[in-house]
């Protein structure tokens, strides 16, 4: 029997289902989305599934882990409680990071993972990549409406506000990115 090509709880159901029709090229790759009672430092995370990191790319599985809470200035918000644009904009990113990973060999998806880990500029280049790919599959509405949810929330830890400024591209930077884009289509 078959593995499913898509594991997903059927509370973010629809919004993981428009996320998803943003990344057609992901539409065979086996993804489970799972929650999790916390995630250091993010709200959500995309991986590999490890016994399939040294698969070709078309038979690698992964996951998209989500936090069940996040804190909001020592607050618990449930994740599922966000406004749903928000909650897409979030899959969005992290189907961006599977995009990156299944352009990636096994031995760079490894590389990848340690540099990741252990340097900061890394990080950066990485959760950039990830929200270009979002964008540049029509998601940039939901992105904007994501980075704006956390930014202008008076609430939310600025410290995480400024994981978001420092690594992650801006509102701006997404509009250019989209006006590029559309300027490139016109020509």
């Amino acid at each position: 029997m078959s593995k499913p090509k898509k594991v997903i709880p059927e509370n973010i159901k629809p919004e993981v289902e428009v996320a998803l029709r943003h990344f057609p090229e992901l539409k065979h790759i086996p993804i489970e989305f799972k929650f999790k009672k916390n995630i250091k430092k993010s709200v959500m995370q995309a991986q590999p599934t490890f016994k399939d990191i040294f698969k070709a790319k078309e038979n690698r599985s992964y996951k998209i882990l989500i936090s069940e809470k996040f804190k909001i200035t020592g607050e618990e918000y449930r994740t599922t409680n966000v406004p749903k644009d928000v909650l897409i904009g979030w899959i969005g990113h992290e189907l961006g990071h599977v995009m990156d990973y299944q352009n990636r060999s096994s031995l760079n998806l490894v590389a990848f993972g340690f540099r990741y880990a252990f340097l900061k500029e890394y990080v950066k280049k990485a959760e950039r990549a990830a929200d270009s790919f979002a964008v540049l599959r029509g998601m940039a509405d939901y992105i904007i409406k994501t980075k704006q949810f956390i930014l202008e929330n008076a609430k939310i830890d600025p410290l995480y506000k400024e994981r978001i400024k420092e690594y992650y591209l801006s509102p701006d930077e997404i509009m250019e990115m989209v006006k590029e884009k559309e300027e490139a289509i016109q020509e």
